[in-house]
């Protein structure tokens, strides 16, 4: 992928106690991902996938239109921001993922999103 394309992610997570269940296993947690569109040409997010592991190694699959119900465009520069939220069985687990995205020209490509960690408070040592 050239430099035309280039955006930057970045995620800040927060354990929800208040909606957490851990003698049921659950553990809930929200997210806030930023894209930045930092190429020279804008891009459409028309769809995520998502591959989510606890701590059991249980892998979750999730595929999908546009993030939250939206199909932001990102123009060079600009960012598009949006929380969204995961429930885990385990209090330790990893999201990564992509987003596709469409240029104005119609050309399609995939961003990568890192992994990050989803952990409850204490659950790291």
């Amino acid at each position: 992928m050239t430099q035309e394309y280039q955006f930057q992610i970045s995620v800040q997570t927060q354990y929800i106690e208040e909606q957490s269940e851990p003698e049921n296993e659950r553990y809930v947690f929200a997210y806030t991902i930023q894209i930045t569109n930092t190429g020279s040409h804008g891009a459409t997010l028309n769809a995520r996938h998502w591959v989510i592991t606890d701590a059991n190694g249980e892998v979750t699959e999730v595929k999908g239109q546009g993030v939250v119900g939206e199909q932001p465009y990102i123009a060079p520069g600009k960012s598009y921001e949006y929380s969204s939220g995961a429930v885990l069985n385990t209090p330790i687990g990893t999201m990564q993922g992509s987003y596709q995205m469409e240029t104005d020209s119609g050309t399609q490509f995939d961003t990568p999103i890192p992994v990050f960690s989803l952990a409850a408070p204490g659950a790291l040592h």
